[in-house]
């Protein structure tokens, strides 16, 4: 039955990553990709890497962007039968494990994008699991490897220091941690895992400071919001009610068990990531996506869970039977809306439908459209050539995605920009505003994105364009779904000198 479900799960993912149209985050790690560096201002590299290494093989498009992201969300149900096997010794357990990774929507979609948490979390499993052979059997090899993946993950994401903060917690909390101190394998893996930090911070030192400026400090207020307290409720309608309830029971009744019997290390992994990232979360970041940030924890739960159900039927299996099967449907619907919603993201029509029930796509609509109109207008015959200039980084790297890079594309300095830490990042390739200006006067085909952001800051930001390009005429215009996205393209030419008094948006906002 898994590799079934496993078979299934693929086709439909990969029908997915072909056609959904890129997320603005990785139009933007797409451009990182064409200029292969050691950190970037808003990430480590490896993402970077993963989607050249994906077009390199495969050439320029959705499926091969995605391509090695694909690959590993595949892979993570294997790896979590295959630690569950490891720690019961049963591979029919294995097999169970797997079967629920593949129905918790959060572990099973995950590949389908191109983002930083597709690796971060399978390297999180690989060193959980590796850490637990080299803890049993002190095997050189098994702590080398340790260090390495620990370095990998540092390359991922910086959130990767949730996994030594899961280590520490074992290694002080738990008997059998505290015997490892003495192994010289353990230092030499601790060792090898923070060279994974060398190329952010030594092989381009102001590079790597943009990193961890914005993923330590500019991106979180750091401090106490009260709304974060309903973080339980939002991971237990995207783990599946039933199914969240499941392996939070697997976790208590794990920590209950008598030490010698109990997999301390997997459990306190998945005590220190789940309970870490709800008190971060309590200070941190609360404008941008960040449900996905504790789903490592949950891996190593899922692998204790077969496990867990044999215990509960065999206490009363009338009471645990119906429990479970609801939990799997649950578990399995909530995957099959995750799939419909993307699905429907990926079309016109599909995207009009979850505008009527508000749940309207913007990050994935619009681009193809955009790309399309650019496309058109520079077939136009006369006249030289224009720079291609977008108001902000998002819709820069969806256009530059949509010309394969055949063209550099400028940014204007749009406060989304700076918010979402992607403006030192221009100004180092040499594509903000202030190397616009470098050119000196010249002809623009400026692409604005009017639903950007904020409308109340929109509405101030388009007022101020004329400021910025002058004589701006429109050309194009993609409007899509009553207006929910709306992105205008003009020409014009840049402004010599700044322009003073009332400097009307040419069109209506």
């Amino acid at each position: 039955m898994f590799h079934v479900a496993l078979f299934t799960t693929a086709v439909v993912k990969i029908a997915l990553a072909a056609t959904l149209a890129p997320f603005v985050d990785e139009a933007f790690y797409w451009q990182e990709s064409r200029h292969l560096a050691w950190s970037y201002t808003d990430l480590p590299p490896l993402t970077a890497w993963l989607i050249a290494a994906g077009e390199g093989l495969f050439g320029h498009g959705v499926l091969a962007m995605r391509a090695p992201f694909l690959l590993i969300g595949l892979a993570l149900p294997w790896l979590v039968a295959g630690y569950a096997r490891r720690l019961s010794g049963d591979a029919g357990i294995g097999w169970q494990a797997g079967l629920w990774t593949l129905a918790m929507p959060l572990a099973g979609t995950l590949g389908v994008l191109a983002l930083p948490d597709v690796p971060l979390t399978a390297l999180a499993l690989l060193a959980l699991d590796r850490f637990d052979r080299a803890a049993r059997e002190d095997r050189r090899r098994d702590w080398l490897w340790l260090g390495v993946l620990l370095a990998l993950a540092w390359l991922a994401h910086l959130r990767a220091g949730m996994l030594w903060l899961a280590g520490l917690v074992f290694l002080v909390a738990c008997a059998d941690g505290r015997r490892l101190w003495r192994r010289p394998g353990l230092w030499a893996a601790l060792g090898l895992g923070l060279a994974g930090l060398l190329p952010v911070l030594v092989f381009d030192p102001a590079v790597g400071a943009g990193v961890l400026q914005f993923q330590a400090v500019d991106r979180h207020p750091w401090r106490f919001h009260a709304d974060a307290l309903a973080q339980p409720l939002e991971q237990a309608l995207l783990v599946t009610p039933l199914l969240y309830g499941l392996l939070l029971a697997v976790l208590a009744g794990g920590l209950r068990q008598p030490g010698r019997n109990r997999p301390g290390a997997a459990l306190a992994f998945a005590a220190s990531v789940l309970g870490g990232y709800f008190l971060l979360g309590l200070f941190a970041d609360s404008e941008r996506f960040r449900v996905h940030w504790p789903l490592p924890g949950y891996l190593p739960l899922l692998a204790l869970l077969p496990l867990a159900t044999q215990r509960w039927r065999a206490r009363s299996r009338r009471l645990a039977t119906p429990v479970l099967a609801l939990a799997a449907a649950g578990a399995a619907l909530g995957s099959l809306a995750a799939y419909t919603y993307l699905a429907l993201a990926a079309h016109p029509a599909g995207a009009a439908v979850l505008r009527e029930h508000k749940a309207f796509p913007e990050h994935f609509i619009g681009w193809n459209e955009a790309g399309a109109s650019l496309r058109r207008l520079l077939a136009e015959p006369g006249g030289a050539a224009p720079l291609l200039v977008a108001d902000n980084f998002m819709l820069a790297a969806e256009l530059d995605f949509q010309l394969a890079g055949a063209r550099p594309v400028y940014v204007l300095d749009h406060p989304l920009n700076a918010k979402h830490g992607r403006a030192r990042q221009l100004a180092i390739w040499q594509r903000d505003e202030a190397a616009l200006h470098a050119l000196g006067p010249r002809t623009v085909l400026l692409a604005v994105e009017e639903t950007a952001g904020r409308e109340r800051e929109q509405v101030h930001w388009l007022a101020g364009l004329c400021r910025r390009v002058d004589g701006l005429v429109p050309v194009a215009r993609v409007d899509l779904h009553q207006g929910r996205k709306r992105i205008a393209f003009y020409r014009g030419r840049l402004a010599e000198a700044a322009v003073t008094g009332a400097c009307p948006y040419p069109t209506p906002a």
